[in-house]
C-alpha cells in the first residue's frame, strides 16, 4: 500500500478518486509542526535558557525547537500508524514555499528517513492528469525552499517575541508586533494622517451643455486668457492652496459667474481644433492571488479571507455527480501571471468556436514580481470549456461567481484588444479675460475585443459630426442648450479598503500571497483597525502602537526595510543567501557598521515613553491636547490632566474626526457629567450622566465610594447624553423593574433593557417586548402574556412540491419541499438543500441521493463512538477540522 500525505481532507477525497485502491490517501490538517505557542509547550530541555520564550537558540545559529501542536499530536499518532503499514510515502502538499515546509516537517516527525521509498510531489491543479503526470514525476524535497521558509518563521519570530514585550510595558498588555502586521498598520495609520492633515481647496469651472444633431453633449472650460484652468491636481493637500500660481487660473464663484456670462454674450463660438484618434484597450493579465483578492471585494464584496476560503474549495475539489469530484481552479497562491502551454491551447480553441478568430489573440503576461516563487502559474479554470453554468447545480452561490469571475478573467487574457474611437473638439470663445477653450470629450467602441466577455467598463459618449469651424449658437447647428458655473472641491485620499491595502502591500513588495488575507484579518482581530463600511481605519490603540514603533524603531516598520527582508528570503530561497548569516544580520547585527534588533530594543527601551497622540493645542489655555490609552478605552488629557481635563472618547470618533475643536467640545461636556445632575429623592445619593467605553449611561452614587459598585443603567439608543435631566435619569435608573411574581410558579418577574432591546424575563425565561410595549411601563399582565408565547420564530411551514420517488433499498420517500429558506429534498430522516442556482424541476432522484448522502455526512452522529469511527474510516481526524495553514 503506498500511503499519500496532503493537508486537508476535501484534498484527499479528491486526489483519493483519481489514484484508485493501492494509495491510501490521507490528511495532516495542516502544520503538524511550528514553534511553542505557550510556555507549557516548550520542552523541559530548554527551559532554562534565557531565549527558551522564543524556542530559537540565539546563542547557537538559531536553532529553532519545533513542537507537534496540540492540535495535531492525535492525527500524528494515526499517520505514525499508517506509515508503519505503508511500502511507500507520498508526500503531496502544495507546491509552495509553505507546502514545502509542511512536507519537510512530516519526513522529519514521522522518521521518513528510515523508509526505503519517500518521493515528493507537487502539481498545480488536481485534476486525474495533473495528479498522474505528478506520481509519474516524483522529486526531493526542495531545501532551498525549506530553509527560506524557515527563516521566515524564526525571523517572524524573533520580531514578535522581542517588540511585543515593548508594547506590553509601554502601550498595553497582550499586544503583539509583527514584522508584516506592523507595517500593514502603519500604512492605514499614516493615511489617517493625510487625511488629517488634508485642506479642503474649492475652485470653479464652466460647463456648457451643447445640442447638435439630437445629440447632447458637454464641453467644459478648460483654458482662459491663454492658462489652463486649475482643477484638483494643482493644490497642496496641506495648505489648501496653488502650488503653482503663476501657471493656472483659480476660478472662485464671483469669477466664474462673471465669466459664463461673458462667455454667453460673445456667442457664438466656433470649432477650433477637430481631433479623432483610434485607441486600444489591453484585457487584463489573468488573476494571480491579490488581483483576485482585490477584485473580488470591487465586484462581489468579498472580503481577502472569504475569496481565498472559496478559492480553497474550488481548487481542493467539487463533487459535479455521478461519482465526479475534481479541483476547479489551479493553486490559488501565486504570484505568476504564466499560464500553460495546455491552457493556451484551449483558451484558442474555445474562443475561435466560440467568438471567431478575429476575437483570440495568444498571449503570455510577463509578471512583475522579482521572486514570483510561490507557484508557476496564473489562477486559472483547470477546464476552460467548462463555463460557469456548467457547474452552477453543483456549487454555492458564493463560488459560483467566484469561479465565473476566475474563468472570464482567464479567457478575457487570451482575447484581441477592445478598439475605441476617441473624438476631441475644442471651441473657442473670447471674453473679457481673454480667449476661452471649451473642451468636448466623446468616444466610441468599435470593436470589443476581450469585453465581449467581461462587458464594457464603459458607455459610448457619442459627439455629433462636427467640422472645424463650425459654430455654436443662435441659428447654427449647435445650439448651446445650458451654460452655467460648476463647483467642485478637493478630495483627502482615500482611507484604505482591503484590497487597496492588499494592492499597496504588493506594490511596496511587503510579504507573499499566502500571507496577504492573514494580516488584513489579524490587524482586524487585534483592534489595531476597525471598518467603517468597507474602509479600514485605524483606531487609537493602532496609533499609539505605530507611533511608539515608528518613533524608536522606524527601520524595522519601514517600508523599505520589510520589502528587502522579502528579498532576503527570496535569496535564500534561491540558494543565493546563507540563511543563518541573514538571521544574524537581523538579530545581532553586522559588525560595528549596524546594530541589530536584539542591541536596538536595548538602546531605546529606557527612552521610550507612554505613547500619547497629539491632537493640538487648547487655543484658550495654550496647554497641549492629546489622546492617551486608558486600561480598556482611550481617553481625551489636556494639560496635565485631572477630573476636569480628563474625558472618554465615544467609542465610534476616528482620529481624523478628533479635531482641536471637536475635543474642547468633549472636555466641556466631560466636566458637566462631573456634577451631578442632583439627588435620588429616596436615598439622596447624587446621580451622574456619563460616556462610558460601550456608549453614554447614568449612574447612581460615587464611583469607589464603597466595596459596591454604583447602581448604573445604560440610555436607550434613541437618548443623548447631553439631553438627560434628572427626570429622565431617575426613569432611566428605575431598571430593571419589579412587575410582580408568577401566578404559577411564584417566582419574580422583571423588565428591563439589555444588549438586544427591552424584555421580561421571569426565573431564566426570556421574551423580548413588542412593538407598542414599553419597558418603563408594561405591566404585569402584558408580561405574563408575552411570557405565554412560543419562545423563539414560530415554526416555519412547508409546502410539498413534488414527491421525487421511493429511495432505493430503504422504500422511503423522497420528497420535494419548498421551506422557510427555500427548497429542500428529504427521506424523512435527513434534510438537504438544493444548491441555489439549481430549479426544483430538474432535480432527479439521482441528484437527490446525492444531496442526501452529502447532508448525512455533516449530520453529527448521536454518540462519540460512532463520529469517531466513522471518521476514522474516511481517514479523518477524529473530532476535528482542518487547521487552516498559519503564516
Amino acid at each position: 500500500m503506498k500511503l499519500v500525505i496532503v493537508e486537508s481532507p476535501a484534498k484527499a477525497k479528491t486526489i483519493s478518486k483519481f489514484l484508485g485502491k493501492d494509495y491510501d490517501v490521507v490528511a495532516s490538517y495542516g502544520h503538524v509542526r511550528d514553534l511553542p505557542s505557550s510556555a507549557d509547550e516548550v520542552p523541559e530541555s530548554i527551559k532554562s535558557k534565557p531565549w527558551a520564550r522564543m524556542a530559537v537558540d540565539v546563542e547557537h545559529d538559531f536553532k529553532p525547537y519545533y513542537v507537534v501542536t496540540k492540535d495535531s499530536k492525535k492525527q500524528m499518532a494515526e499517520l505514525r500508524r499508517r506509515v508503519k503499514g505503508a511500502d511507500e510515502v507520498v508526500l503531496a502538499t502544495d507546491e509552495d514555499r509553505e507546502g514545502e515546509s509542511i512536507s519537510w516537517h512530516l519526513f522529519e516527525e514521522l522518521k521518513l528517513k528510515q523508509k526505503p521509498s519517500v518521493k515528493r510531489i507537487a502539481f498545480h491543479e488536481i485534476t486525474k492528469s495533473a495528479i498522474k503526470e505528478a506520481i509519474d514525476n516524483p522529486r526531493d524535497i526542495n531545501e532551498q525552499l525549506v530553509r527560506a521558509q524557515e527563516s521566515r518563521r524564526i525571523l517572524d519570530r524573533l520580531f514578535g517575541y522581542s517588540l511585543s514585550p515593548v508594547l506590553w510595558k509601554k502601550v498595553r498588555t497582550r499586544l503583539s508586533a509583527g514584522r508584516v502586521q506592523s507595517v500593514a498598520v502603519r500604512l492605514v495609520v499614516e493615511r489617517e494622517e493625510e487625511r488629517r492633515a488634508f485642506r479642503v481647496s474649492r475652485y470653479w469651472d464652466i460647463e456648457a451643455q451643447i445640442q447638435g444633431q439630437g445629440k447632447t453633449f458637454t464641453a467644459a472650460l478648460v483654458e482662459l486668457g491663454g492658462k489652463r484652468l486649475a482643477t484638483g491636481k494643482d493644490f497642496d493637500a496641506s495648505t489648501g492652496g496653488l502650488k503653482k500660481e503663476e501657471s493656472v487660473v483659480w476660478l472662485q464663484e464671483d469669477d466664474a459667474r462673471r465669466v459664463a456670462g461673458d462667455l454667453e454674450r460673445h456667442l457664438p463660438w466656433r470649432a477650433a481644433r477637430v481631433e479623432q484618434k483610434e485607441t486600444r484597450q489591453r484585457p487584463w493579465p489573468p488573476f494571480i492571488t491579490s488581483s483576485l483578492q482585490q477584485a473580488a471585494s470591487a465586484q462581489l464584496g468579498f472580503s481577502p479571507s472569504r475569496t481565498m476560503q472559496i478559492a480553497q474549495k474550488l481548487y481542493e475539489g467539487i463533487d459535479l455527480g455521478h461519482g465526479e469530484r475534481e479541483g476547479l481552479i489551479t493553486y490559488m497562491r501565486t504570484d505568476s501571471f504564466t499560464l500553460s502551454e495546455q491552457a493556451l491551447r484551449e483558451a484558442e480553441a474555445f474562443i475561435k468556436t466560440t467568438y471567431g478568430e478575429r476575437y483570440h489573440e495568444r498571449r503570455q503576461f510577463t509578471t512583475k514580481s522579482k521572486s514570483a516563487q510561490e507557484a508557476h502559474e496564473a489562477i486559472r479554470p483547470t477546464h476552460l470549456d467548462r463555463r460557469p453554468e456548467a457547474v452552477q447545480g453543483h456549487l454555492k452561490l458564493d463560488e459560483l461567481k467566484l469561479y465565473a469571475l476566475i474563468w472570464k478573467r482567464t479567457l478575457a487574457s487570451q482575447m484581441a484588444d477592445a478598439v475605441l474611437m476617441r473624438t476631441t473638439v475644442d471651441f473657442r470663445a473670447t471674453s473679457a479675460d481673454g480667449e476661452a477653450i471649451l473642451r468636448a470629450n466623446g468616444s466610441v467602441i468599435t470593436f470589443d475585443g476581450f469585453m465581449k466577455v467581461l462587458g464594457r467598463d464603459q458607455t459610448d459618449n457619442e459627439l455629433p459630426p462636427i467640422q472645424e469651424r463650425q459654430q455654436v449658437g443662435p441659428g447654427q447647428a449647435l445650439l448651446l442648450e445650458k451654460l452655467a458655473p460648476v463647483v467642485h472641491e478637493t478630495k483627502p485620499p482615500a482611507r484604505y479598503t482591503e484590497a487597496s491595502l492588499v494592492r499597496a502591500l504588493e506594490e511596496d513588495g511587503i510579504g507573499r500571497p499566502s500571507t496577504y488575507a492573514p494580516t488584513i484579518a489579524t490587524i482586524q482581530q487585534r483592534d489595531y483597525v476597525t471598518k467603517r463600511g468597507n474602509a479600514l481605519v485605524p483606531t487609537f490603540l493602532g496609533i499609539a502602537v505605530t507611533l511608539l514603533l515608528r518613533k524608536h524603531f522606524g527601520d524595522y516598520v519601514a517600508v523599505t526595510f520589510t520589502a528587502q527582508m522579502e528579498d532576503d528570503l527570496d535569496a535564500i530561497a534561491n540558494g543565493e543567501k546563507d540563511w543563518i548569516h541573514f538571521l544574524k544580520a537581523f538579530y545581532r547585527g553586522e559588525g560595528k557598521s549596524s546594530i541589530g534588533l536584539d542591541q536596538k530594543i536595548k538602546k531605546e527601551e529606557g527612552l521610550i515613553d507612554y505613547p500619547a497622540i497629539a491632537i493640538g493645542e487648547d487655543p484658550e489655555t495654550g496647554e497641549s491636547i492629546v489622546v492617551r490609552l486608558g486600561r480598556s478605552v482611550p481617553f481625551l488629557q489636556r494639560g496635565e490632566g485631572g477630573d476636569a481635563n480628563t474625558v472618554s472618547l465615544p467609542p465610534d470618533l476616528t482620529y481624523e474626526e478628533l479635531t482641536v475643536e471637536k475635543a474642547r467640545e468633549l472636555l466641556a461636556t466631560g466636566r458637566k457629567t462631573n456634577e451631578p445632575l442632583g439627588q435620588h429623592p429616596d436615598t439622596g445619593q447624587n446621580i451622574y450622566a456619563l460616556q462610558g467605553p460601550y456608549g453614554p449611561y447614568v449612574q447612581l452614587g460615587e464611583t469607589g465610594a464603597s466595596k459596591a459598585k454604583p447602581k448604573r443603567a445604560s440610555l436607550p439608543k434613541e437618548a443623548r447624553l447631553e439631553d438627560v435631566d434628572l427626570a429622565s435619569a431617575l426613569k432611566y435608573l428605575s431598571l430593571p423593574r419589579d412587575l410582580g411574581v408568577h401566578p404559577d410558579s411564584g417566582k419574580p418577574i422583571q423588565a428591563n433593557l439589555g444588549r438586544f432591546g427591552p424584555f421580561v424575563v421571569c426565573d431564566g425565561d426570556f421574551r423580548s417586548l413588542q412593538a407598542g410595549d414599553d419597558v418603563y411601563t408594561v405591566s404585569l399582565e402584558r408580561a405574563l402574556e408575552l411570557l405565554r408565547q412560543p419562545k423563539g420564530r414560530r415554526a416555519a411551514t412547508k409546502t410539498l412540491i413534488r414527491k421525487v420517488g421511493d429511495e432505493p433499498g430503504t422504500g422511503k420517500s423522497i420528497d420535494l419541499f419548498e421551506g422557510r429558506y427555500g427548497p429542500y429534498v428529504t427521506n424523512g430522516e435527513v434534510n438537504a438543500s438544493l444548491p441555489k442556482n439549481m430549479p426544483p424541476d430538474s432535480l432527479t432522484m439521482e441528484r437527490a441521493q446525492e444531496l442526501l448522502a452529502a447532508a448525512a455526512e455533516k449530520k453529527p452522529a448521536r454518540s462519540g463512538f460512532r463520529r469517531a469511527s466513522s471518521a476514522r474510516k474516511a481517514g479523518a481526524k477524529p473530532g476535528a477540522r482542518a487547521k487552516k495553514r498559519s503564516t
